[in-house]
């Protein structure tokens, strides 16, 4: 008896779900509502089909209603229409994102984003084609701040590319560079993953660029603009191979200009190319090879008698060791420089400790110098808020995210004296809120908001306590 009472549950379990999947793919042709069903969609598709979402946004308002109310009749009457067509889920969408983008509550904006997104869910259950219609909806997930750059974007993007494989659109590769990028500086996807998925956008942009007649330059100027959002992080993700196949067509289209040859060297040699093989070689011969023709020049004699010079230069060409201690010997000589002078030096320094040395802690203190020396410039805080970032990866939980509060109040002091850094700042700080303590770990350590708590694990600042929700 009671074998067959678990039979009969999972029986009405199966069923439920099978009922539920159904009603989302129900259309009008056995309805007893067929004719009411069939003339709503008739009303709005007179006034909906073919046009985009910015031409529906011109219509009067009360055209829009009409065509509005007849859409939600046709859609809770038969989702699928006539199972022919997928309309009442594609023209729904435009509905609602109209009804999206003029809307003003948040409550309201959220309930209709998530309309949008579901709507998507149930084309692909009732319709397939699930590719294009993950890539569709990781598309407009993007673009909504209800979604954006969190998890559920970037898995449904992942899905979207791993699914569409070369036929994935060409309006996907920004979007997933740009939350990829995100990801990665949060520390939320590893150096390999970043890697393997730029691999895939890649490998999708050149065989379009290659295959497609139709839409091969969407996909080369789409590649340029991910390419554009991987600069900022490049240096870290990528190694010698990425670097080679991105520099040395500009060697071999200028092998007899000096600095492109010094920049393609000096940029491999950094990304850990071995100095060795035959390209390095090459590479190497012709730079000193043309190297040699101005070394009797004026700048050369310029950089052995201006440490101050000669350190910048060093700086340029990854000899950051050398250039560190051609610093100090221009601090040492230049003693009647003037502050802002002296500024730009500390600046430097910690620039090549925090990005190029890994030591935050000596950054923090040379900033800190260049920021006493001029008090009306925002970059010297924009490294100290950056060191305390990096430092904060290496204490506990709740130690790194008061460290994160520390770094978004020196964003926010930057852009506060200089206005030419607030671009900088600001990005800064949308990328850290996300990092900052939640309500209930401030609870839990009985710590509440606006509360001024002392910053541990060396970094030695006292922060206003905010929470992320």
């Amino acid at each position: 008896m009671n074998e067959l009472r678990i039979s009969l549950l999972a029986f009405a379990f199966v069923a439920f779900f099978a009922g539920s999947s159904w009603a989302q793919c129900e259309t009008w042709n056995n309805s007893p509502q067929k004719e009411e069903a069939e003339n709503a969609h008739v009303l709005y598709r007179g006034v909906v089909k073919s046009k985009t979402v910015q031409e529906l946004e011109q219509l009067s308002a009360e055209e829009f209603k009409i065509a509005s109310e007849n859409w939600e009749k046709a859609y809770e009457l038969a989702p699928a229409a006539d199972g022919q067509r997928p309309s009442h889920f594609s023209d729904g969408r435009k509905i609602l994102k109209v009804r999206y983008n003029k809307a003003t509550d948040a409550e309201e904006k959220k309930q209709l984003a998530e309309r949008i997104i579901n709507l998507y869910d149930q084309q692909i259950e009732c319709y397939e084609n699930e590719a294009f219609l993950l890539g569709r909806k990781g598309f407009d997930m993007f673009y909504m701040p209800e979604y954006g750059y969190r998890q559920s974007t970037y898995d449904v993007l992942s899905e979207a590319i791993e699914k569409g494989g070369n036929k994935s659109e060409y309006i996907l590769l920004e979007p997933m560079a740009q939350v990829l990028v995100y990801f990665y500086k949060s520390d939320k996807v590893s150096q390999k993953e970043a890697q393997q998925m730029y691999t895939k956008l890649e490998g999708i942009a050149e065989h379009n660029i290659e295959n497609n007649e139709t839409y091969g330059e969407y996909y080369k100027a789409a590649l340029s603009r991910m390419n554009n959002v991987f600069k900022e992080v490049e240096d870290e993700v990528f190694d010698c191979a990425y670097f080679k196949k991105k520099l040395l067509p500009q060697y071999e289209e200028n092998p007899t200009d000096l600095e492109v040859v010094k920049y393609v060297y000096v940029k491999l040699r950094q990304q850990g190319c071995d100095t060795t093989d035959t390209v390095m070689s090459e590479l190497k011969s012709n730079y000193e090879s043309l190297a040699k023709l101005v070394n009797d020049s004026l700048e050369v004699e310029r950089r052995l008698k201006n440490p101050c010079y000669d350190a910048s230069q060093l700086q340029q060409e990854g000899e950051y060791d050398r250039a560190l201690a051609r610093y100090k010997e221009c601090l040492d000589s230049n003693e009647d420089q003037e502050d802002r002078a002296k500024a730009q030096i500390y600046y430097s320094i910690a620039s090549i400790q925090l990005y190029r040395k890994n030591n935050p802690r000596a950054a923090v203190s040379n900033a800190r110098k260049a920021a006493s020396l001029d008090g009306k410039w925002g970059r010297p805080y924009l490294i100290i808020g950056d060191s305390y970032a990096k430092m904060g990866r290496n204490c506990d939980d709740w130690t790194s995210r008061l460290a994160i509060l520390a770094a978004m109040e020196k964003y926010r002091y930057a852009k506060s004296v200089d206005s030419s850094v607030s671009e900088d700042a600001d990005k800064r700080l949308g990328q850290y809120y996300d990092a900052m303590p939640a309500r209930q770990e401030g609870f839990m350590r009985q710590v509440e908001e606006n509360q001024k708590v002392k910053v541990g694990c060396g970094i030695g600042e006292t922060v206003t306590v905010r929470f992320k929700d």
